[in-house]
């Protein structure tokens, strides 16, 4: 609250805990994020997968297949990925400290943007690897390439499942998920140019096959990117729509301005909101405030408002033009 405000109410109304979609909507009992079921999910997650890089690096120097080295060293990209992960989810839920006034929640966010740049770098190193094969092509033990692969997919098919319910609610959640259909994207490219590789000698497909999936993960780790970047710098989530928020609170009765209106992701699944309501001549006391904060959580997935009233036209506030901040 500003010092230099005469006549203002302050409430701080937090439905935090209160769950809701990443698209700014409430939907009731809809998409629930268990904690306990996703601490699980990492955890089989990361033993599977790590299981997995050490018997796919171990085929991959006895078959001589740099496919097999490569994506072993994807699936390790993917390890550390969930474990960025499982490390944000389980940081984002410790409780605030006088310093930390909001806790760690915001570690699920920079989680989220730390995925999405070990997926681009993974396929800078597939990218690399393609281009020397397509220029050196050799030959490769496909039978064993193929099996290998194929239970690459199971593993990873297995591990996307266990996150799938929750890549809606929660955009660290969203990073493992991609980041698994991402590898079992590529198992299946080089099940499929091994297949081809035995009936026609084509040794150039193999490489190609990983430049197309190269293209598939980059196209679907861009919304990633672009959306936890825009939780760092604290921009209004994607889902809300901030016209229609400020309508909204435009529209009670009493409401003559609004100014100082600020909407932003607190973590991967809790948005916050401050703003001052100019209500010129009356003090709509804390019933109006507190319903208020009600509805911006069942309209808007808003759960942490903070509103500040300013009964008076009269005082000057600092804050008061859209451009200041």
């Amino acid at each position: 609250m500003n010092g230099g405000h005469h006549h203002d109410d302050h409430l701080h109304h937090d439905h935090a805990r209160h769950e809701r979609d990443l698209d700014g909507h409430h939907h009731g009992t809809h998409g629930h994020v268990h904690t306990v079921d996703f601490g699980r999910a990492f955890l089989i997650g990361i033993g599977l997968n790590t299981a997995f890089v050490l018997v796919e690096a171990a085929y991959g120097f006895a078959a001589n297949s740099t496919a097999l080295l490569a994506d072993a060293g994807h699936n390790l990209s993917d390890v550390l990925g969930l474990m960025v992960a499982w490390i944000a989810a389980v940081l984002s839920k410790r409780p605030p400290t006088p310093r930390l006034t909001y806790g760690l929640r915001k570690t699920s966010i920079l989680a989220a943007l730390a995925n999405a740049i070990l997926l681009l770098v993974a396929c800078g190193a597939i990218l690399l690897e393609a281009i020397q094969r397509l220029i050196h092509p050799e030959p490769i033990a496909s039978a064993t390439v193929m099996v290998v692969a194929a239970i690459g997919i199971a593993i990873n098919g297995v591990t996307a499942w266990l996150f799938a319910s929750g890549r809606n609610t929660d955009l660290n959640i969203r990073g493992a998920y991609l980041h698994m259909m991402a590898d079992a994207a590529v198992s299946l490219g080089v099940v499929l140019a091994a297949a081809v590789i035995m009936l026609t000698g084509w040794l150039w497909l193999d490489p190609a096959m990983s430049l197309v999936i190269v293209a598939v993960i980059v196209a679907g780790t861009w919304s990633l990117l672009r959306e936890s970047t825009a939780m760092t710098l604290a921009a209004v989530p994607s889902g809300i729509d901030p016209a229609a928020v400020r309508a909204f609170l435009a529209g009670h009765r009493g409401v003559a301005s609004i100014h100082d209106l600020h909407i932003w992701s607190m973590s991967t699944t809790e948005i916050a909101l401050t703003a001052h309501l100019v209500m010129p001549g009356e003090n709509p006391g804390d019933a109006f405030l507190i319903e208020t904060c009600r509805e911006l959580q069942r309209r808007f997935g808003i759960g942490h408002a903070t509103l500040q009233v300013e009964t008076s036209n009269d005082v000057d506030c600092a804050l008061a033009p859209d451009h200041v901040v």
